[in-house]
């Protein structure tokens, strides 16, 4: 007979417990976000703290619940650590303007980062390609940079409200690299009166925008590319112990099998001497 523990922790660990907080987790997530509508609040706005206090009290029962089992263990985990943290905010009696801090448990929707795999491929891909990224953001500094020199150089005195300063340079050229209204709010502008300004903005377009942007999705990609071919060199060397131990077996099965035939071979063999 299991033990209690046992049991408790089968039952902890199972997919289908998984899964249902899983499922809760996205519904508490829809909910909150049906709570941001007035109307909706206005005609059923009990339901929903209803329904908030329910999910909460499985939200708590089930940190209970890996307490109990992990015991100081639980903590060793960071995903278990987050979601203690945003369910204790959210479990607190808080009140006043403090209560809004009990929507942070929306931030528990994060965990299909960890449970769909599709998910968790991405966020490795990004997490194994940061230091490369890092790179690119060294080298995009460098370039906002030198583009913010010439551009306060260049434009402060006619245009101090997007030149004026290294700082103002800075945003000018970060809303020109996210494409936002460059053109019609801030090139053309200057173009009527500094016609040749083209020449500034456009080289720094293709290389701040396309080429940076090319570089980031290329690392990112072929980081997928090494992290997928890790993970099949994984499993075929997986599948190739898998086979080796089963040829072993079969050879030991083997070997048993044709001792006990030489055994019975040589019994029979005996047996019809002593006839003879």
């Amino acid at each position: 007979m299991q033990p209690k523990d046992s049991k408790l922790k089968q039952f902890v660990d199972s997919d289908g417990f998984h899964n249902f907080i899983l499922y809760l987790i996205i519904f508490n997530s829809i909910t909150i976000g049906m709570e941001t509508s007035p109307s909706l609040m206005d005609n059923i706005g009990n339901w929903f703290e209803q329904i908030d206090n329910f999910i909460l009290y499985i939200f708590v029962a089930e940190i209970c619940l890996k307490l109990v089992v992990y015991r100081l263990d639980f903590f060793k985990s960071g995903w278990n650590i987050f979601d203690f943290v945003i369910v204790g905010i959210a479990a607190a009696p808080l009140g006043g303007h403090l209560a809004v801090f009990r929507t942070l448990r929306i931030l528990r929707t994060l965990r299909l980062l960890n449970n769909v795999p599709k998910l968790r491929f991405i966020i490795e891909a990004i997490i194994h390609a940061v230091p490369s990224i890092g790179w690119i953001m060294v080298l995009l500094a460098i370039i906002f940079y030198i583009f913010a020199v010439l551009g306060t150089n260049f434009y402060g005195a006619a245009f101090p409200e997007f030149f004026g300063s290294m700082g103002a340079s800075m945003f000018t050229l970060f809303q020109i690299m996210t494409l936002e209204s460059w053109s019609s709010g801030i090139a053309r502008p200057m173009m009527e009166e500094l016609p040749y300004a083209y020449i500034f903005f456009i080289p720094f377009i293709l290389i701040a925008t396309y080429t940076t942007l090319n570089i980031f999705i290329a690392i990112v990609v072929n980081t997928m590319n090494e992290l997928q071919a890790n993970e099949m060199q994984k499993e075929e060397d997986r599948i190739k112990a898998y086979i080796k131990k089963e040829h072993k077996a079969l050879g030991d099965q083997l070997s048993n099998l044709k001792t006990q035939l030489d055994k019975i071979e040589n019994n029979l063999e005996h047996k019809k001497g002593l006839n003879e």
